[in-house]
């Protein structure tokens, strides 16, 4: 659109350049600050205990997100930072000191801490209660070190481990806080160590230099004062960010004049995107935004030096304060591992009763002969005492406290403890795993949560983003659509084409670093100049594309002194993608500063003044940029979403050009193309008066400058000519489609919520293979709260009505899928349509949910974790998945181009999605049945030796006294039968990797709980009893007359029950290998030798017990029996469980081992269907 005049007098640019650039930055606060908004939003997601309720729809969030720019910085509300000056700064408040401490323990506290945080466990408190009574001399059972030797045992481990790795911690912040920076004292700058920088202080940072806490900007080596920094160590982003210093700063060198001044700014915050503050030079009062701040942990990169004041020191800047570590969250089989502890607490009391209420009954019916019964003797006639009678009553509270004593290891101490163990073991096998390494990041598994592996084979629902998650988030240009023509003929550049995409620049020659797809007509206008009307429009086109953006260009040096490229580096891969794709096409950014650019027009170098820029927000969903022409016209150039931007389009220029423009989205987004629409408007003098009066009012305001800002964007951002639209494409992952077709034939439900518009959302559905042709698609896209809920409620009747058909047919269900909007789910949200929603979702085979905001994601995961017991699995890349993964049940981040904000509040970490296959269906499932046998196998190893003890005393007049020695009850869950457990739960598997990836119908049984679940419990504890019963009566009965002594039947009881519970755990293993045997064997040999040893000191009971036993035959022959017809049972109840009703797993397994012998492939196995059974 050319300018009917051009501007003179009347508007005099060239006076108003400078102060108009200057200030022009100061917009970026609006979308750094709506960033913060999205990243306060994920923090009141993951306080979901806090009283204030999270709103998950749009509107509550957008009121909310302002609240803090609302408020006036006042004095009471703010710090002050005088420049240069440390001690009037910390006159009123002593400021934090620069010293970290990512510590959690001292010296002197590292004991109490400790051991309070390892008492937040109940059953630690419960065997604390025990060792206390075992001291009390009338409880007294076995001797008080031995009581309390496993609860210091454990506690020492775990101590040992908290305390290994805090002191890696404290020795990180060593290193960290004696690091040296350069910082302005008596007029110079000195070296001083990090830990001793204070607020106020002038610091310098040279080139490569990281930053030692956040400071605001005062100067840089670059003229127009900005500065370049990477924020990988903050956020993992490796693209360069722009930050500016004042104009009225810029100038100032600390080393040759006095620089005074005053900062008034907020207090601090975990906003990393957002900076409220203002500064006093000079009598000027200038406002500070994001971008007049570099965070402690940025580098400085492509800047020789910078100079700034330190505003936030040590635990308090804002890095420190984001140094939280991803979510406590406990695994579904601990959670409900409690409610079996319980059990087994109500089954140890029922014992203590019985063993009580019979000591009533025998003391009663005793009683006129207690003084002189041989075994019990009360009263001691050489003194005429009684010996420690306290009456009947006393004596069976005293019976009931001992009982609990001898019982105590029904609840199994060790069970936590190898727990611990066996998920460091299943952490380290899923970080070695070759198949999760991704070979073009360079990066590894990573387990941030060893608690919840187990969890990774129940999953039900998985929440997925997609742009960076599903896709790779690389972008590049496809076609464009320029004044109603498609331009969509893209062929990939060759080098020699490629090589005619360069300028000279001082004698050498600049090309683009990246190569873009281009079209011949449009290569063709591009070049023709702005003499036919198609060439205008192109050219305004591209220059759009060039100027509407934050790119930054860097000179990169080849191996060809005279050659070098041009790398566009910026946060958005879409700005990358559009910038690469102007300059192919003959319009190269070569510089951006602070207040201009220069773009080489077709060999033509032009310099274009940035009067202004609007960045990007997440409510405007479009930017600006307003530029000054050399012949001093003021054109404004806006970009965005399509749903934003044909509301700010004048409608009345061209109809013919939208309609064509929409069906030409429409087919691009259709073919799974990300869009954007660029438009543009010349301002005349008026206009450009009226905004820049209202921008330098709006960036200097200190009450509301964000949504003052905003205003500002809104009103110039309006009556746009329509230039076209650009069309990126952004590829789908390797291995994406194949990825959800086997995690779908798991059984496993997988939604993705996305902010791309529907029908990109739903082409790269169809090209994932998550939508199919069969599916009958359900979409939800209303405005008004009664049209979704009329919409909900047709949906429901008809997904009923689909899978009622199906049902009565015989036939299979017809799938359904459903796609809904953002918009939609504002209405939805935080109201009573949620149940309405979760109700048609359940019955949905897929749900796509389109523009959704990143809080809407969380609610979204919310309303299917509070609503169902089923686990829910969350993955993402980004900044707006923090909420969602924080908020399932298991959170997974990838490593992708959006930094690593997701994987730092993330439980698991991995390269590509497709690594979700190995990790849920091998590894998932691999730990599930390991965890869920090791918790069922430990309650069955500790209640057997208790019902041992419980036989025992029915035989001795309830008295309570043990053949076992204390030494061999202790050690027996401690020593004897623990590592054998470990080992088995860290390395056997069921099912090999290759039949798990082969048939994934497999991960049903973590779905339908088989390895752990109510009725294994019960059919355990009957075994038990079995078991214990053989292995009391047996030795009972062998020497029933016999005049064997308690020491010699408690160590045959003891090497029985050590024997079996090793045997009975050998018979469950799948597959043995050397460590396995070791293991278990080794495991039986050091009892053996444990008892010999304890047996040969003299000053313990049963001295020589072992060595009298075993000289007999008859101690051979009941260790023989009392294993057989232990034993036999199970095995009975095995063969024909396995014969007759084999699950899954049993037939893979049996398929496996056939196909040892001949071809795998040709073994057919029928899978059992996976239902959604009631999770308790």
């Amino acid at each position: 659109m050319d300018p009917t005049s051009p501007i003179d007098n009347s508007l005099n640019i060239e006076n108003n350049i400078n102060s108009t650039s200057r200030r022009s930055i100061s917009s970026s606060v609006q979308s750094k600050a709506s960033r913060g908004n999205s990243f306060r939003e994920v923090i009141s997601v993951g306080d979901l205990g806090s009283s204030k309720p999270v709103r998950y729809g749009s509107h509550g969030a957008d009121s909310e997100a302002f609240s803090a720019s609302q408020k006036e910085i006042n004095e009471d509300d703010a710090r002050l930072v005088y420049v240069n000056d440390t001690i009037k700064t910390n006159e009123t408040f002593e400021f934090a000191g620069n010293s970290i401490q990512t510590g959690k323990y001292s010296f002197f506290t590292f004991l109490p801490k400790n051991l309070f945080e390892q008492f937040h466990r109940v059953a630690y408190i419960y065997f604390l209660v025990i060792a206390v009574l075992n001291q009390i001399p009338q409880l007294a059972v076995f001797g008080r070190f031995a009581s309390i030797l496993p609860l210091a045992f454990v506690l020492l481990v775990t101590a040992v481990k908290d305390a290994y790795e805090d002191y890696r911690r404290h020795r990180s912040d060593k290193i960290e806080n004696n690091r040296l920076a350069w910082v302005l004292l008596n007029d110079q700058f000195q070296e001083k160590k990090w830990k001793d920088i204070k607020v106020g202080e002038i610091i310098k940072i040279l080139a490569n230099e990281t930053l030692p806490c956040d400071t605001v900007l005062l100067s840089t080596s670059d003229p127009t004062g900005v500065a370049y920094v990477q924020t990988i160590n903050l956020d993992g982003e490796s693209n360069l960010k722009t930050r500016y210093a004042k104009q009225e700063t810029l100038l100032k060198l600390p080393e040759k004049e006095k620089i005074n001044g005053m900062i008034k700014c907020e207090k601090p915050n975990r906003n990393i995107y957002g900076f409220q503050a203002n500064i006093e030079v000079d009598g000027k009062r200038l406002s500070l935004g994001p971008s007049n701040i570099i965070l402690r942990g940025c580098e400085l990169k492509n800047t020789t030096w910078a100079i700034g004041v330190a505003v936030y020191t040590g635990c308090e800047t804002k890095v420190m304060l984001n140094s939280s570590g991803a979510p406590s969250k406990r695994s579904w089989l601990e959670t409900h591992m409690n409610s079996e502890i319980i059990k087994l607490s109500l089954f140890l009391i029922a014992l203590c009763t019985i063993v009580s209420v019979c000591a009533a009954v025998w003391l009663k019916r005793w009683k006129d002969e207690l003084d002189f019964l041989p075994f019990y003797r009360k009263k001691d006639f050489s003194e005429g005492d009684n010996y420690n009678y306290y009456g009947w009553g006393f004596e069976i509270v005293f019976t009931f406290l001992m009982a609990v004593i001898v019982f105590q290891v029904m609840i199994p101490i060790s069970l936590y403890i190898s727990m611990e163990l066996v998920r460091a073991g299943q952490a380290y096998l899923m970080i070695q795993d070759s198949q999760m390494y991704d070979d073009a990041s360079n990066s590894r598994f990573q387990c941030r949560a060893l608690n919840i592996n187990e969890d990774l084979g129940q999953i039900k629902y998985i929440f997925s983003d997609k742009t960076g998650t599903l896709t790779e988030n690389k972008m590049e240009f496809q076609c464009a659509s320029i004044w109603g023509v498609n331009y969509s003929d893209g062929k990939a550049s060759s080098e020699n084409e490629q090589a005619g995409y360069t300028v000279q620049v001082d004698g050498r020659v600049l090309r683009p670093k990246m190569m873009v797809k281009i079209d011949p007509n449009l290569l063709r206008l591009s070049t023709s100049g702005k003499d036919s009307k198609e060439g205008k429009h192109v050219h305004d086109f591209f220059l759009a594309l060039a100027a509407c953006n934050t790119i930054v260009p860097l000179h990169i040096d080849t191996s060809d002194p005279n050659v070098k490229l041009i790398d566009y580096q910026g946060e958005s891969p879409d700005e990358q993608a559009l910038v690469y794709a102007a300059a192919t096409y003959g319009f190269m950014l070569i510089e951006r500063t602070s207040g201009h650019i220069v773009i080489d027009v077709q060999g033509e170098r032009k310099r274009f003044n940035v009067l202004g820029l609007h960045e990007f927000d997440s409510d405007r969903k479009r930017m600006s940029v307003i530029l000054g022409y050399p012949d001093k016209t003021v054109r404004l150039f806006v970009k965005g979403a399509d749903t934003s931007m044909f509301h700010v389009i004048d409608k009345a220029l061209n109809k013919k050009i939208i309609l064509e423009t929409e069906a030409h989205l429409h087919a691009y987004s259709s073919l799974g193309l990300r869009t954007l629409v660029v438009g543009m408007r010349e301002l005349n003098a008026s206009e450009f008066e009226q905004w820049q009066s209202s921008f330098e009012v709006a960036s200097t305001a200190i009450i509301g400058r964000v949504a003052s800002l905003r205003r500002v964007a809104i009103n110039v951002e309006k009556n746009l000519c329509l230039l076209g639209a650009s069309a990126i494409e952004d590829k789908l992952q390797k291995g994406v489609p194949e990825a959800i077709e086997s995690l779908r034939t798991a059984g496993i439900k997988v939604w993705v919520l996305t902010g791309d518009k529907q029908e990109t959302a739903i082409s790269i559905g169809y090209s994932s293979k998550l939508l199919t042709s069969n599916m009958s698609k359900i979409t939800i896209n209303h405005n008004t709260k009664e049209s979704c809920r009329k919409s909900l409620e047709e949906a429901i009747a008809m997904s009923k009505k689909l899978m009622n058909v199906g049902g009565s047919s015989g036939d299979s269900v017809t799938p359904v899928a459903l796609i809904i909007d953002g918009a939609s789910l504002v209405y939805i949200l935080d109201s009573e349509l949620e149940e309405l929603l979760f109700q048609l979702a359940r019955n949905c085979s897929v749900v796509l949910c389109c523009r959704v905001a990143p809080l809407q994601k969380a609610g979204i995961v919310a309303l299917v974790k509070n609503r169902t017991p089923e686990m829910t699995l969350a993955i993402g890349d980004g900044a707006n998945d923090v909420s969602m993964i924080q908020m399932a049940d298991v959170g997974v981040g990838i490593s992708g181009q959006e930094g690593r904000q997701a994987v730092m509040a993330s439980d698991f970490a991995m390269g590509q999605f497709r690594f979700l296959v190995p990790l849920l269906l091998v590894h998932g499932h691999w730990n599930y049945q390991r965890m869920g046998y090791m918790i069922l196998y430990n309650f069955y190893r500790n209640a057997v030796l208790v019902l041992v003890l419980f036989w025992y005393v029915l035989f001795t007049c309830f008295s309570l006294t043990t053949a076992i020695n204390e030494w061999s009850s202790v050690l027996y869950s401690v020593i004897y039968t623990s590592f054998p457990t470990i080992v088995v739960a860290v390395l056997d598997k069921d099912l090999s990797r290759t039949t798990l990836l082969k048939y994934p119908q497999l991960y049903g049984a973590g779905l339908r709980q088989e390895c752990y679940n109510n009725k294994l419990f019960w059919l355990t504890i009957f075994d038990t009893l079995w078991q214990s019963a053989v292995v009391f009566f047996i030795p009972f009965f062998a020497y029933w007359r016999s005049t064997i002594d308690v020491s010699s039947i408690g160590d045959l009881w003891t090497l029985a029950l050590v024997i079996l519970v090793n045997t009975h755990l050998a018979m469950d293993i799948i597959r043995w290998n050397w460590v396995t045997h070791a293991s278990i064997w080794g495991s039986i040999i050091a009892t053996i030798i444990c008892v010999v040893v304890v047996d040969a000191i003299p000053v313990l009971p049963g001295y020589w017990a072992i060595f009298n036993v075993a000289n007999t035959g008859l101690f051979w022959l009941c260790l023989l029996a009392i294993i057989v017809a232990a034993l036999i049972p199970r095995f009975i109840v095995k063969v024909i469980y396995q014969y007759y009703y084999p699950c899954d797993v049993q037939i893979a397994r049996e398929a496996e081992k056939f196909g040892q012998q001949r071809e795998f492939g040709a073994v057919e196995i029928e899978m059992n269907p996976i239902f959604d059974p009631p999770r308790t």
